[in-house]
């Protein structure tokens, strides 16, 4: 078996494939000894789960992940690393590589033909341009998972993770706190990939909720109104929201005031439950 964080053997065994580093797909391969064990270990995945992967670099990941799981779906774009994972994971039957962009592919499908009767969790080491494309479509999707388990850049991480009506909150904050409960576990420092990202990174775990805490009558409108209040800060949530929406905005405003807010209200004080409120509110009044 490779030892596949010593970057003497991965620059063997990519220079022997002619691989190059592609900064349009964001790579960056986990060099860290430490951080994909700890990654698998704390994703909550036991020898009874199912487990989809975004993008495996040569296998890290993929490797620990089938080490603790039943059964291990890869989803990679990169059509030259195939051969590649095809040499690293020789060792293990568990593991099938699908060659399909993630955003592209029915996962749905694939959790229901490949892990009949498994917990299913998401686990992914996600290139920084697709971070929030990917997590919200694997949420808004609905997918029966247990738990998504993702290392990001630290700054979204923080977002992520941050408390709704916080100063770090904003739109995405408030679409993962809707279906999911995320924590950061861990933070991975730049120099820990190949080739060295600028930034540092974060592994966060959101554990998907059975039912929203915070239930809403029209999910449409909800994250509409959220993508509207949080899209202009700087405004009073009456202007964002109204201006956002194309809602009257003596609208808004009646609806923030039966709520028990000031007119003057910012969205982004504003907590989960307060959002709801409003959100229900203005769809009653329209």
């Amino acid at each position: 078996m490779y030892n596949l964080t010593d970057i003497g053997t991965v620059k063997e065994i990519l220079a022997r494939h002619g691989f190059h580093f592609s900064k349009a797909l964001g790579q960056n391969f986990i060099v860290n000894p430490s951080v994909c064990p700890r990654m698998a270990e704390e994703s909550g995945i036991d020898e009874n789960s199912g487990v989809i992967e975004i993008g495996a670099g040569i296998g890290v990941l993929t490797a620990e992940l089938a080490k603790r799981a039943k059964k291990v779906v890869v989803i990679e774009l990169d059509t030259k690393l195939l051969p590649i994972l095809d040499e690293t994971l020789k060792d293990f039957d568990n593991i099938e590589i699908i060659n399909q962009d993630v955003l592209k592919t029915d996962l749905a499908a694939i959790i229901e033909e490949k892990f009949k009767g498994m917990p299913v969790y998401v686990c992914a080491n996600l290139p920084y341009y697709i971070t929030s494309p990917v997590i919200m479509s694997l949420l808004e999707s609905r997918l029966p998972l247990k738990a998504i388990t993702v290392m990001v850049q630290k700054e979204a991480a923080q977002r992520l993770c941050a408390p709704v009506g916080s100063r770090l909150s904003g739109a995405v904050t408030v679409a993962v706190d809707y279906y999911a409960e995320a924590k950061k576990l861990f933070d991975v420092s730049s120099g820990s990939f190949m080739p060295a990202p600028k930034v540092d990174s974060s592994v966060i775990r959101m554990d998907i909720r059975p039912q929203p805490e915070n239930p809403v009558s029209d999910e449409k409108m909800f994250f509409k109104m959220v993508h509207a209040a949080f899209g202009q800060r700087r405004k009073t949530a009456s202007n964002s929201i109204s201006s956002g929406m194309g809602v009257p905005k003596d609208i808004v405003i009646r609806a923030i005031e039966e709520c028990g807010f000031e007119p003057s209200v910012r969205a982004e004080t504003m907590d989960m439950a307060q959002l709801s409120m409003l959100s229900d509110k203005i769809v009653e009044l329209l």
